[in-house]
C-alpha cells in the first residue's frame, strides 16, 4: 500500500496544466515502482483497487489535458522491462493490456462506442465473447511447424524474459499441436495459474519445513514460472489457460468464439465457462454469475473480460494506447471487512527470514473466516503505523492469505504505542540484521536457529559439501525431530553418542547393523574437509560454492579465516575489513553476510565445536605467475581430456576465476565439443575462444 498521503488530492476537474504536468510525473513515478514490484518481483506493494484508482487518476488527467500524453506515461506502457534475470524475445505481436470497466454503466458505455465505431444500428448489439478473467502470470507460447519453439512473459508488452524450459514442465501446455492443418506459426497466450488447493498444500508444507510462504497465488505462480532451475518449477502444480493468440501465419476461424474452440481441438485448456452474449443484459448477467461463483472456483480471479466476436470487426476497432477498443475488463470490487489486530507474531524461515503475521479477532471476508494476515515485512508495518489493538481492514480480493489494508484510526485504543519490530530472532535469541536494498530483516543464528536448522543441516550435507553418503534429507529431519542430530557437530559425535545411548540407531525401524555401520563409515570418511567446502557448509548468507572458494583460497587455514572474520567484525576501518573487502570477487553484500555470521558468539562456538571433530585441509593457493592468473575462464561443450569439474579446479589452481556466464569482461572461453549458447555470444563479443588442445597448451 502508498504511504499515507501529507495533503489531499486535488480533483482532476479543478487542476491547472501546471498542476497536471507535476501530478503526471508523481503518478508515471509511483505506477512505475509497482509494475516493478508485481512483474518482475512477483511482490505486489500495493492492492489491485489502490493501483488501479492510480491508473484512472492518469487516465483522467491526460483526458483533460492530453497534449501532456508522452511516451513515458503509463498509458503508453504494458506490464514493466525484463529483470534482466533471464534471456529476452521480442514478442511478433505486442502483449497489451486491456482497459477497465467498474460498473455496468461502464459496461453500457463500453458497447456504445463500439457500435459508433462500427457505426452499427441503435438496434444491432455485436456478439460480445465473455470468459473469467484469470490472476496469474501471461504467457505467450510459439509454434512453428506444430512443435513448442519457445515461451516467453509479458515483460513491457514488445519484450519478454525467456521461460522456455520452465514451460515445457507444465502439463496443461502441450509441445506438439494436435488436429490437422497447423498453421506454419502458431501463437498461443494465455495465464499460468495455480489451484488455491495446491497454494494451500504448498504454504501448509512450507510451514513444516520452516520456508517463507508465498504470499498469494498469483506471486506464487509467477515466482514458481520464473525459477533459473526448470526442476523447482517442474515440481510446482502449475496450470494453463489459453484464451488468445499472437503472430498466426493463417487463422482456423473468423471469430473469437471459434478461435478458442479451434484452441481446445489443438491442445490446450480452454476455459468451460466462456459464453458468447448476445445483450449488455447478458453480460452483466454472466458477470454477476461468475462473481457469485467466484469463491467455488478453485482459482484467483479478479473479474470478466468481454471482447468483440467477430475478428474483422477487432480489426477495425483496432487500439488506443496500449488497450484494444474491441475489449475490456469488468473488474471485482475488493472483498474487505473491519476486525480487531490483536497481537503481531514473528515467524521465523528457513532462510532465517523474519515474517511478521498479524493474528486477528475472526472474521468474515468473502464467505471465508480469517484469523490471520500477512504484514509482508517490517517497512510495511511502520508505513501504515499498524499497532496491536488497532481496528483495521482485511482484504481478500481473491487472494487466499488477506492481507491489512489500513488502520481505522478514531477506533485506536489510547494505550495502543508503535509496534517495535524485534532486534533478535524471537526463536534462538540471535541478532537480526537487514540487508542493504532489502526490506527484510533475517536472523543470524544460522547454525544454532531451531527455525532454520533442519534446512541448514541438510545443506550441511549436501554434494558441495560434507557429502556425507547415507545421511540425506530423509535422515536429517528423522534425526532433527527425535532429538539425535541438532547440529553440525552432533553428526561427527553420534558413534560416540550412540554407543551409550540406551536405545541405539539399530533400534529404529529401518536401521540394521550393515545400515549403521555404513553410516558411521561415512561421517568418518568426511572427518577430513577441504577448507572451501567447509565454508560452504556454514550455510553463509551469499556464500555459494564459487565464494567459498575465493575466501580459502584467500586464508588458507581455517584459524586465519576464523579469525579474520571475527577481527574484520570490528569495523569497516579495520585492516581485516579491508583485506576481505580486496578479494577480487567478494564485494561489500558477501563480505557483510561473512562478518555478521561471525559477530554472532554462537555461531563461532558452533565453528569452534565442530573443528574439535574434523580436521580441515589448508587450501591451495592460487598461482600468481601463471599465464591465466587473473583472467576470467569460460568452460563450454564436452571436454574430452578431463571433466568440467577437473578442468575448472585446475584454472582456479592457476589464479584464473571461472563463470558461469559469458560477457564482456570474459577473457577465455574453452569450447568443447557440442558446445552451443555460450560459444555463439563468446564470438559476437569478440572473447577468446580456445579449443581444449589450445587451452591446455596455454596453461603448460
Amino acid at each position: 500500500m502508498p504511504a499515507k498521503a501529507t495533503k489531499k488530492l486535488v480533483d482532476v476537474a479543478t487542476l491547472t496544466k501546471a498542476q497536471a504536468k507535476v501530478e503526471l510525473m508523481r503518478l508515471a513515478l509511483e505506477i512505475e515502482k509497482h509494475n516493478e514490484s508485481y512483474y518482475n518481483k512477483d511482490a505486489p506493494t500495493v492492492s489491485d483497487a489502490a493501483y488501479d484508482a492510480l491508473r484512472q487518476r492518469n487516465d483522467a488527467i491526460e483526458a483533460r489535458f492530453p497534449d501532456l500524453v508522452s511516451g513515458e506515461s503509463p498509458s503508453q506502457k504494458v506490464g514493466a522491462a525484463p529483470s534482466g534475470r533471464f534471456a529476452k524475445i521480442t514478442h511478433s505481436v505486442p502483449m497489451l493490456s486491456l482497459g477497465n470497466a467498474f460498473t455496468d454503466e461502464d459496461v453500457t458505455d463500453f458497447v456504445d462506442r463500439v457500435r459508433r465505431f462500427l457505426k452499427l444500428p441503435a438496434d444491432e448489439m455485436p456478439a460480445v465473447v465473455a470468459e473469467p478473467k484469470i490472476d496469474g502470470l501471461s504467457l505467450s507460447l510459439r509454434y512453428e511447424n506444430g512443435e513448442l519453439v519457445n515461451g516467453a512473459t509479458r515483460g513491457d508488452g514488445f519484450t519478454g524474459e525467456d521461460v522456455t524450459a520452465n514451460v515445457r514442465t507444465i502439463s496443461d501446455i502441450p509441445h506438439k499441436l494436435k488436429g490437422r492443418n497447423i498453421p506454419d506459426i502458431c501463437e498461443i497466450r494465455g495465464e499460468v495459474y495455480i489451484l488455491g488447493r495446491d497454494f494451500i498444500g504448498f504454504n501448509k508444507s512450507a510451514e513444516k519445513l520452516g520456508i517463507q510462504a508465498a504470499a498469494n497465488p498469483r506471486n506464487f505462480a509467477a515466482g514458481s514460472l520464473r525459477q533459473k532451475d526448470p526442476s523447482i518449477t517442474a515440481s510446482r502444480p502449475l496450470k494453463f489457460y489459453a484464451y488468445t493468440w499472437g503472430a498466426m501465419s493463417e487463422m482456423p476461424s473468423k471469430t473469437q468464439f471459434g478461435m478458442l474452440e479451434w484452441i481446445g481441438k489443438a491442445g490446450f485448456v480452454t476455459n468451460p465457462l466462456i459464453q458468447r452474449c448476445e445483450s449488455v443484459d447478458e453480460l452483466l448477467a454472466f458477470y454477476r454469475k461468475i462473481g457469485a461463483e467466484r469463491a467455488s472456483l478453485g482459482y484467483d480471479i479478479d473479474g470478466v473480460v468481454y471482447k468483440i466476436d467477430r475478428l474483422d470487426w477487432q480489426e477495425r476497432l483496432g487500439f488506443a494506447g496500449r488497450a484494444p477498443r474491441w475489449a475490456v475488463a469488468h473488474k471485482f470490487a475488493a472483498e474487505q471487512a473491519a476486525t480487531v489486530l490483536e497481537k503481531i507474531d514473528i515467524q521465523v524461515g528457513r532462510t532465517g527470514a523474519l515474517t511478521p503475521v498479524a493474528r486477528l479477532k475472526p472474521v468474515t471476508v468473502g464467505g471465508v473466516v480469517v484469523s490471520n494476515a500477512t504484514l509482508h515485512n517490517a517497512d510495511e508495518i511502520e508505513r501504515k503505523d499498524i499497532r496491536e489493538g488497532d481496528t483495521v481492514i482485511i482484504q481478500r480480493a481473491g487472494d487466499v492469505i488477506p492481507q491489512v489494508v489500513s488502520v481505522v484510526e478514531d477506533k485506536r485504543p489510547k494505550n495502543a504505542k508503535p509496534y517495535k519490530f524485534p532486534d533478535t530472532c524471537p526463536v534462538c535469541g540471535s541478532h537480526v540484521v537487514s540487508e542493504e536494498g532489502e526490506v527484510v530483516r533475517r536472523c543470524t543464528g544460522a547454525l544454532i536457529c531451531p527455525a532454520q536448522a533442519t534446512e541448514r543441516l541438510k545443506h550441511f550435507v549436501s554434494r558441495l559439501a560434507f557429502d556425507i553418503d547415507g545421511l540425506g534429507d530423509k535422515q536429517i529431519q528423522e534425526f532433527y525431530e527425535a532429538g539425535i542430530v541438532m547440529s553440525p557437530v552432533d553428526i561427527f559425535t553420534l558413534e560416540k553418542r550412540d554407543k551409550r545411548a540406551s536405545q541405539k540407531l539399530t533400534d529404529r525401524e529401518g536401521y540394521g547393523e550393515t545400515s549403521v555401520r555404513n553410516l558411521f563409515a561415512s561421517i568418518d570418511a568426511r572427518r577430513k574437509i577441504a577448507l572451501h567446502r567447509l565454508i560452504f557448509a556454514l550455510g553463509i548468507r551469499h556464500v555459494g560454492e564459487g565464494n567459498a572458494k575465493l575466501l580459502a583460497r584467500h586464508y588458507v587455514t581455517v584459524e586465519a579465516f576464523r579469525e579474520a572474520m571475527i577481527a574484520a567484525g570490528k569495523g569497516h576501518e579495520t585492516e581485516a575489513w579491508q583485506d576481505l573487502e580486496s578479494i577480487g570477487g567478494i564485494g561489500d553484500i558477501v563480505a557483510e553476510a561473512v562478518v555478521e555470521f561471525f559477530a554472532e558468539k554462537r555461531n563461532v562456538k558452533a565453528l569452534d565445536d565442530l573443528l574439535k571433530e574434523i580436521e580441515v585441509q589448508p587450501a591451495e593457493q592460487a598461482r600468481k605467475d601463471s599465464a591465466v592468473a587473473g583472467k576470467t575462464v569460460v568452460f563450454t561443450g564436452t571436454l574430452t581430456q578431463m571433466t568440467r569439474d577437473e578442468a575448472k579446479a585446475g584454472a582456479e589452481r592457476l589464479g584464473a576465476k571461472v563463470a558461469g556466464s559469458v560477457s564482456k569482461k570474459t577473457d577465455y572461453v574453452v569450447a568443447g565439443e557440442e558446445a552451443g549458447s555460450k560459444l555463439t555470444k563468446a564470438k559476437e563479443l569478440g572473447v577468446n575462444v580456445l579449443t581444449e588442445a589450445e587451452w591446455l597448451k596455454l596453461i603448460g
